[in-house]
């Protein structure tokens, strides 16, 4: 099971950061083959169709399918800005959308937030699952809201919480069974006969997406 993991955060000192590094931990003592990134190697310009179509994808937005591309599941911890999704994960979503094959289709999602308020950071992973099940992602029916996260973590980068910790580990390991399962019907060593129908399903998909609305 290939993982990437990585916090749609470009600050230093990112709760987020250390929440999906502790998750990343955990699935790696599960026996996933994790790529741990940081989002800053995913830097992009804001989406604009004109450059898209005059110079294709920016070199942010490749590494990010690239990455994407090797992986089997997704963990990702994004903050919550203004009750919704954070501008730079939306507009990386947005840059990648633009790949075909859409690198998210198929792909399993894990969503953690982390935030000092009292909601966790939930606001925002609700409008974080729309686009990426817009774009094929199998987001995970349980997401992980850490609140006041500012206090939650030990000097060692654990949660204090115990409950909260098992709960954590109970999640990601539900995901990751999921995940292997999908991945044998999603991924791409499949047999002949279930790549020539993933095929199939994914031409279909994509000749959908062309009849959506253009990019502002």
């Amino acid at each position: 099971m290939k993982v990437l993991a990585f916090a749609a955060s470009l600050r230093r000192a990112s709760l987020n950061r250390r929440l999906v590094t502790l998750a990343a931990g955990i699935a790696k003592r599960q026996q996933a083959e994790v790529d741990l990134a940081d989002f800053h190697a995913f830097d992009m310009p804001l989406y604009d169709g004109d450059l898209n179509d005059d110079e294709g994808l920016p070199e942010g937005a490749l590494e990010l399918k690239r990455r994407l591309d090797w992986a089997d599941a997704l963990l990702i911890a994004t903050p919550e800005y203004n009750y919704s999704i954070a501008g730079t994960f939306k507009n990386a979503i947005d840059w990648t959308s633009r790949a075909r094959p859409v690198p998210w289709r198929g792909k399993s999602v894990y969503l953690l937030s982390a935030s000092p308020s009292p909601m966790g950071g939930i606001r925002g992973l609700w409008q974080t699952r729309i686009p990426l099940e817009g774009c094929g992602a199998l987001v995970f029916p349980d997401m992980f809201a850490l609140a006041f996260a500012d206090k939650a973590f030990d000097e060692k980068g654990q949660l204090k919480d115990q409950m909260l910790a098992e709960r954590l580990r109970k999640e990601l390991t539900g995901f990751l069974r999921l995940a292997d399962a999908v991945s044998h019907i999603c991924g791409s060593e499949t047999p002949s006969e279930e790549r020539r129908r993933k095929a199939q399903i994914t031409a279909a998909l994509e000749e959908e997406s062309e009849i959506q609305p253009a990019a502002g």
